[in-house]
């Protein structure tokens, strides 16, 4: 697990290997922290994210910009 700040400003969550409850936990925690506005790019394999994710962010009133699957990894693009 590690996050990191692109250089456009995109906060990057990489969850790869890890599976639920964790994906959304962490996000969730990342999300609580961050300023309005920000973007988080999450990177996980979890294929119970498909579902989780987009119920995290209804819940959290953020919105899900953009989801991505590739090769067996799934990347949720979240505003704040």
């Amino acid at each position: 697990m590690s996050e990191s700040i692109s250089e456009d400003g995109i906060v990057l969550l990489d969850l790869v290997g890890f599976y639920c409850p964790i994906p959304i936990h962490e996000t969730r925690r990342l999300l609580d922290k961050s300023e309005i506005g920000t973007i988080v790019k999450v990177i996980c394999d979890d294929p119970e994210t498909k579902h989780d994710m987009p119920a995290l962010c209804n819940r959290l009133n953020v919105e899900l910009i953009r989801f991505e699957e590739r090769i067996g990894e799934f990347i949720y693009t979240i505003r704040k």
